[in-house]
């Protein structure tokens, strides 16, 4: 038996993306080196400055991507729209820009990638957000 409401490429790849930016969200996002001193690398993750924002954008993807099928036999049209995908790209775009404005004029070996693992996780998973929601807005309107 197939569910009434499929989920479709779009919101699979969403779904997918999110779920990536939250790993990446608990991952480093930028290692300070300790330098010459001896002091110990400290790593920095998203819930350190602006990448909060990324991370609520990969929540709030989710229960988008779920909340047809929580709702049962009401249909929920702004749910099922490109608009409020795009405002979370949007939301997650803004969050990682942020976070890298943050560390111009400083040491950027700390946003490597086998130093800030997490960043470039997340940031491929905004880059599939937004795939994502383009597929969505390419969908019919379904009535």
């Amino acid at each position: 038996m197939q569910h009434r409401r499929p989920l479709g490429r779009g919101r699979r790849l969403a779904a997918i993306s999110a779920v990536a930016m939250l790993v990446g969200c608990l991952l480093p996002w930028y290692t300070a080196f300790g330098g010459t001193s001896g002091l110990p690398a400290q790593p920095f993750t998203a819930f350190s400055g602006s990448g909060l924002l990324v991370f609520l954008a990969g929540i709030g993807t989710l229960a988008l991507v779920t909340l047809p099928y929580a709702a049962g036999d009401r249909p929920i049209a702004w749910a099922e729209r490109w608009t409020p995908y795009l405002l979370l790209t949007g939301l997650a775009i803004l969050g990682v820009l942020m976070w890298l404005f943050q560390f111009v004029g400083r040491d950027l070996a700390g946003l490597r990638p086998d130093a800030a693992p997490g960043l470039w996780v997340a940031l491929a998973g905004v880059i599939g957000l937004s795939r994502g929601t383009f597929e969505i807005y390419q969908m019919p309107e379904q009535h």
